[in-house]
């Protein structure tokens, strides 16, 4: 090698030294992100509820979207199998979901006593949306915030104007009306109230109606707070007559063994006057996935009063903001910020509107809403929450998980005419009282 060349190279070698050494080489590549998995299980696989899954999945690849490092498993269970089977045994284990359906309440207590679900009292601060919500009263234990809901609802009465107006009838107001109605529902070959009760929750819904009616919320918050019994005189009256509006046939034959969607179906065809149900059930009667017209001949009013003299706090109408997210307490470091920053992406204003007029559910967010883009019968239902002089959560949300099956077979047993009312009561009370030894209440 000639010394000029070898000069050269020692030249170009010092000079690309020193550009290295006072940072002009070209910057170096950052590190790749952690990639990360969140598992995320929903119960929204139902007709009705699927435009609330389309609104959530939309949310979900958006955030995929915009965090290439994070890769969302969304998984879809019946809500049945997800609530009494798969997340209490994962709870047990201590293994649920990144992020879950949840139902607030009674339900959610054990869960937080076991260290299972996450606090969301410290995102709710940073992000300045303490005050966001309209009730997280059943979301809050002690100091904590262990999830959040995701929509309101109500549980009105819904009945078909058009086959009330044929028939000359009114709105049903007291316990005569009620069995007047039954009675000229049924002479006119039509089912009076649409139930499919495979899953057990429908007949108690209209179980619970007359229990609030008869003894009011007093009775249900002292059997919570351990101090209450089934075996009292409202519920007694109460169950008896349940158990005659049972005898009234006012269901659609081998009702124990249908579906809910065949209730719905049963209601939108004409062939049922009656369905009691949630709010949640909005988007089959009226907009895109309704019967043309149907949402015209849609009326909604609050199950009748039964006793005299009637409370305020017992003709309440059966509502509530129990339907939400949680997240698991497992989650750490990046897997935990990326979850809730899903959750803020999820709990947004714009996210809520789309809750509200693409789903027609009732906001768990305080946002404005515009009624002529909700539909006629969703501003029925609103008016009737305004109307009405109490609310009161289901039973199913009140009571303690361990009491929610002997109701569900209490109610389901009363329905078939398999019990007397005392012996449905007493079936209750036996699991109150292992309940309370249980638990020490």
């Amino acid at each position: 090698m000639s010394g000029r060349l070898h000069k050269s190279l020692l030249t170009f070698a010092a000079a690309a030294m020193l550009g290295a050494s006072s940072g002009c080489s070209p910057k170096a590549a950052d590190p790749p992100q952690e990639k990360i998995k969140l598992s995320f299980r929903h119960v929204w696989i139902q007709e009705h509820n699927l435009k609330m899954q389309r609104i959530v999945w939309d949310v979900i690849k958006q955030f995929e979207a915009e965090h290439p490092n994070v890769r969302v498993d969304f998984e879809g269970l019946h809500q049945t199998i997800h609530r009494e089977m798969r997340l209490k045994s994962e709870m047990v284990t201590g293994n649920p979901p990144d992020l879950f359906a949840l139902f607030g309440g009674a339900e959610i207590e054990p869960y937080v006593r076991a260290g299972r679900l996450l606090d969301l009292s410290g995102f709710l601060q940073e992000n300045g949306m303490e005050n966001s919500f309209h009730d997280l009263s059943l979301w809050t234990f002690g100091q904590g915030v262990y999830g959040l809901p995701i929509e309101g609802f109500a549980e009105p009465v819904y009945y078909n104007k058009r086959i009330f107006a044929n028939l000359g009838l009114t709105v049903p107001t007291d316990w005569m009306q009620l069995v007047d109605t039954i009675g000229k529902l049924k002479a006119a070959g039509i089912v009076p109230f649409a139930m499919g009760n495979e899953e057990r929750w429908p007949g108690a819904m209209h179980y619970h109606y007359f229990l609030q009616r008869y003894a009011g919320s007093g009775a249900i918050d002292r059997i919570v707070k351990g101090s209450g019994s089934f075996l009292s005189g409202e519920y007694e009256r109460a169950t008896e007559r349940f158990a005659e509006f049972a005898r009234l046939n006012p269901f659609p034959d081998q009702s124990e063994s249908r579906s809910i969607a065949y209730a719905e179906n049963l209601f939108m065809d004409g062939k049922a006057g009656m369905f009691l149900n949630g709010s949640w059930e909005l988007n089959l009667f009226q907009g895109d996935g309704a019967r043309n017209g149907f949402a015209e001949n849609v009326g909604v009013f609050n199950f009748p009063e039964l006793a005299q003299p009637a409370k305020d706090s017992s003709q309440g109408l059966a509502s509530g903001y129990t339907f939400g997210i949680g997240l698991s307490a497992n989650l750490e470091g990046e897997r935990k910020k990326a979850a809730l920053e899903l959750l803020k992406a999820i709990y947004s204003p714009d996210v809520q509107r789309r809750i509200v007029y693409e789903s027609s559910r009732l906001p768990s967010m305080k946002i404005d809403v515009d009624y002529a883009r909700t539909g006629p019968v969703y501003k029925q239902i609103v008016d009737l929450l305004e109307a009405s002089k109490a609310t009161f959560v289901p039973y199913d949300n009140t009571l303690p998980p361990a009491l929610q099956e002997p109701f569900f077979q209490a109610a389901e047993r009363l329905i078939s005419g398999g019990v007397t009312a005392r012996e449905a009561l007493e079936s209750m009370e036996k699991e109150l009282r292992q309940y309370y030894e249980l638990t020490g209440k």
